[in-house]
């Protein structure tokens, strides 16, 4: 199973990643675009990610890991054509395609993860999964680096395109599962004790919007940033998640979820204020940086959960997670991106706002895990 879930996450993070490194210059030099517009592509981007509920209906005909390979073949189609449609309505279906694809992925991907590994195990998991998907965006970013002046856009995205696809249809041979995983419920549930889950979910997403929406757009429309200055960001940033990310998980383990959590919202405050005022290219560079290495301790939302929930519960929270996580995601960037057109700082002001809401829900993940679990197995909340 760690080999399957390595193979397609490899596939994914290649995909996701050209999109982002081709999305904001392809939007600005090739179709004209501007704030609104991009904050309407990416409002429309989160819409599969808030019907990621519907998941656990298709797992009634498809088993999850065949979900996992499909999605990122469809993943793969939808970076392919992406070149072939200039313009809003095209860059916005194309967009819609792709984001079925990673989105159910990611569901799925998750789901598996915290079903085949235990409590102790699954952090380190995630934290290699994430390294070893840093390192296949450093791949991506070294590539574009040196397509960029060779190939159109066009030719850009079909290359990446194909090769995702390959990858999906490889991953169809097979089957990663065994008889020792625990069934299922396939059916959509919300229960009450899994609320702060819920809470801190939504609060990420929200959160991340305007890290995804507007941090990038930042650096091109303001600072001027070319597609080679934004490969050579992302192949930087993501070498120093290829190395932390091992960490992260490493430190989940040992410090625990709350002081993780609490650390990375405290952190991101500081980080949108500066976002919101920063005058220099470097600065605003550095904090991009920062702002995904922090993103990379969310996954402490999803060993908390863990550590708390029935077992038979995992497939169907992690894909209501993955809408609740997308609620504010479907709106934010339209809001965001009519915001900006105010005053760009706007959007990142808020972005410190939510951060400050978010570490204040954190202080109520009980210090003490295995009391908290203790407390859940008497169904002290349904």
């Amino acid at each position: 199973m760690y080999r399957f879930l390595l193979l397609l996450t490899l596939g994914a993070t290649f995909g996701l990643q050209s999109w982002r490194i081709l999305f904001d210059n392809f939007s600005v030099q090739v179709i004209g675009l501007d704030g609104s517009h991009v904050g309407a592509i990416q409002s429309i981007r989160e819409i599969p990610g808030f019907l990621a509920l519907l998941v656990v209906y298709v797992t009634l005909f498809l088993k999850e890991h065949r979900i996992a390979s499909l999605s990122v073949i469809i993943l793969g189609i939808g970076v392919c054509v992406t070149g072939w449609f200039p313009s809003f309505w095209g860059l916005a279906l194309t967009t819609l395609a792709m984001s079925f694809g990673f989105h159910y992925f990611e569901t799925v991907n998750q789901s598996l993860t915290l079903q085949y590994f235990d409590r102790d195990t699954a952090p380190l998991v995630l934290g290699k999964l994430r390294s070893f998907g840093a390192a296949t965006a450093i791949f991506a970013s070294v590539l574009f680096f040196c397509a960029a002046p060779f190939l159109s856009f066009e030719g850009m995205y079909i290359l990446s395109g194909a090769a995702i696809v390959a990858l999906g249809i490889y991953s169809l041979v097979g089957d990663p599962t065994h008889s020792d995983a625990v069934p299922q419920r396939k059916k959509a549930i919300f229960r009450k004790r899994y609320w702060l889950f819920y809470f801190l979910t939504f609060m990420a997403g929200a959160r991340r919007q305007i890290f995804v929406a507007f941090s990038v757009f930042l650096m091109v429309q303001r600072f001027g940033f070319s597609i080679q200055e934004i490969a050579v960001l992302f192949l930087f940033n993501n070498l120093v998640n290829y190395f932390l990310s091992p960490f992260i998980g490493k430190a989940i383990v040992r410090f625990g979820e709350r002081r993780i959590l609490s650390l990375e919202y405290l952190s991101l405050i500081f980080i949108f204020i500066a976002y919101a005022f920063a005058e220099s290219r470097v600065l605003v560079a550095a904090l991009y940086i920062l702002d995904h290495i922090f993103f990379n301790f969310a996954i402490a939302i999803r060993t908390f959960f863990q550590k708390v929930a029935d077992p038979r519960d995992i497939a169907p929270s992690m894909a209501a997670g993955f809408t609740i996580n997308h609620i504010a995601a479907v709106v934010l960037p339209f809001i965001g991106g009519l915001l900006w057109v105010v005053d760009y700082r706007i959007p990142f002001i808020g972005g410190a706002v939510m951060a400050c809401v978010s570490l204040a829900a954190v202080q109520r993940i009980p210090a003490e895990l295995r009391r908290y679990q203790a407390d859940m197995a008497t169904g002290s909340g349904q």
